[in-house]
């Protein structure tokens, strides 16, 4: 009974850690702290990556995708830290043989709640970006055949057609296919993923309405102008 407990206790301070870690959402704080001008004020109103490079672009773009990167690696590594203290054999996957399962399943654990703390930060208003770019740190931290396959498709479909949400759905998709052929098929690790994926694939919905209807903005190197 104490190992189920403190197991779950793992699992809970893990979520809390990588959810706020993921709340640190680079876009606004670069946006609010440094330019003091909100990027959620601007174009689709997104605290993502795109929209702060299509608003505001120079050097301080950088700072964004230095923060987005460094807080996911920073939640997947706590997520494998805090593993080692788990106790394999109890509670979820008791007849599971492989000493490495714990880390995985709480690399995917932690990857999704850094993922929910970016797409919607307490600190925030719970208004932020769509977890691109954080995403596919994860993905590179779980397994480099997995970042392969979703930043390879999302890199050429952005490349063909200059839709960034193109790629980014196609990478989303992959993200479970890829857990599936390179990771782990052990059905928590999974469901995580697939929760994964389809929260990214939910947070585009409205570049979804506007792909169809051929109304997306296409990926420009040229700052809007303010009028």
């Amino acid at each position: 009974m104490g190992l189920i407990l403190l197991q779950n206790l793992q699992f809970v301070v893990t979520a809390a850690i990588s959810y706020f870690l993921g709340c640190s959402n680079g876009a606004v704080i670069v946006s609010k702290y440094i330019l003091h001008d909100d990027v959620r004020t601007h174009g689709s109103g997104n605290a993502g990556l795109t929209n702060f490079f299509r608003t505001f672009g120079g050097p301080l773009t950088l700072a964004v995708i230095l923060i987005d990167v460094l807080k996911a690696v920073l939640a997947v590594s706590i997520g494998a830290w805090l593993s080692g203290f788990w106790a394999p054999g109890f509670g979820m996957n008791a007849v599971q043989p492989d000493p490495m399962y714990a880390a995985v399943l709480f690399k995917y654990w932690s990857a999704c709640f850094c993922l929910l703390g970016h797409m919607f930060p307490c600190m925030f208003g719970f208004k932020g970006g769509k977890g691109v770019l954080s995403g596919g740190t994860i993905a590179l931290m779980l397994d480099w055949r997995l970042a392969l396959l979703a930043w390879g498709g999302f890199l050429l479909l952005t490349l063909l057609t200059r839709y960034v949400s193109l790629g980014s759905l196609f990478a989303a998709a992959a993200f479970p296919v890829g857990t599936w052929l390179f990771v782990s098929r052990d059905p928590w690790v999974m469901a995580l993923a697939i929760f994964l994926g389809g929260l990214v694939i939910w947070m585009h919905r409205a570049n979804i309405k506007r792909l169809v209807k051929g109304e997306e903005n296409k990926l420009s190197f040229h700052r809007k102008s303010k009028k």
